[in-house]
C-alpha cells in the first residue's frame, strides 16, 4: 500500500513538474488572459516571418489549471518537397528571437520543431496528416478567463467548424513539388 502511494506522489510530482505548474514555477506577472494574448503576439510574430506568406486560422484554445494554449492551423497546402524549408525559416525566425530550441522531430510524414521563449511559452510546429499546425503553450500563471482570440484570421475563420477542413490553399511557393530553390 506505501509503494503505490509513493509512486503515485512520485508521479504527481513529475506530473506537476512537467506542466510548470508548481508555485515556485508560476508567473505571478500574468494571468491566462494575457498570456493568451502573449501567445498570439508570439503566433502573429511566427506567421509575419514566413515568406511568401500563408493562409491560417484559429485552432482551439484550450485552458489547463493554470495555463493557456492557442493554436492556428495553416490552410495553404505547404507540399512534402516544401516542408523543410517550412521548418527552416520558421527554426531561423525563432533562433532570431533567441527562442531555445527544444527538439526538432526529422520525420518524413511528421516532422516538427519545438521551442521555448524567455519568458517560458511553449512554441511549436508540428506537421500532421499533411497539414501545418502551430501551437503556443503558457508557463503556469494566475488563473482567470480566457476570451477568442482578436486577431482576425487571414482568410476565412471556420468559426463552429471543427475540424477545420484540410489546407486548401494553393500557394505557387509553398505547394510546389519541387525543392525550394538554395538562396544565393
Amino acid at each position: 500500500m506505501r509503494v503505490r502511494l509513493l509512486w503515485a506522489l512520485v508521479a504527481l510530482a513529475v506530473s506537476a513538474t512537467l506542466s510548470g505548474c508548481f508555485a515556485s514555477h508560476k508567473r505571478s506577472d500574468m494571468d491566462m488572459q494575457e498570456a493568451a494574448e502573449h501567445a498570439d503576439e508570439i503566433m502573429d510574430a511566427t506567421l509575419a516571418s514566413i515568406e511568401p506568406g500563408i493562409q491560417w486560422a484559429h485552432g482551439p484554445t484550450t485552458t489547463g489549471i493554470c495555463d493557456v494554449t492557442r493554436r492556428r492551423s495553416v490552410m495553404t497546402v505547404v507540399s512534402d518537397e516544401r516542408r523543410g524549408s517550412f521548418l527552416g525559416v520558421v527554426e531561423r525566425a525563432w533562433r532570431s528571437r533567441e527562442y531555445r530550441i527544444k527538439g526538432i522531430n526529422n520525420d518524413r510524414e511528421s516532422p516538427a520543431i519545438y521551442a521555448q521563449t524567455q519568458g517560458g511559452f511553449g512554441v511549436s510546429l508540428i506537421f500532421g496528416g499533411g497539414q501545418a499546425f502551430f501551437e503556443v503553450d503558457s508557463p503556469c500563471v494566475k488563473e482567470s478567463a480566457v476570451a477568442d482570440s482578436t486577431t482576425p484570421p487571414n482568410g476565412p475563420s471556420y468559426e463552429g467548424i471543427y475540424p477545420i477542413p484540410r489546407p486548401n490553399v494553393h500557394s505557387d511557393f509553398w505547394s510546389a513539388e519541387d525543392a525550394a530553390p538554395r538562396p544565393q
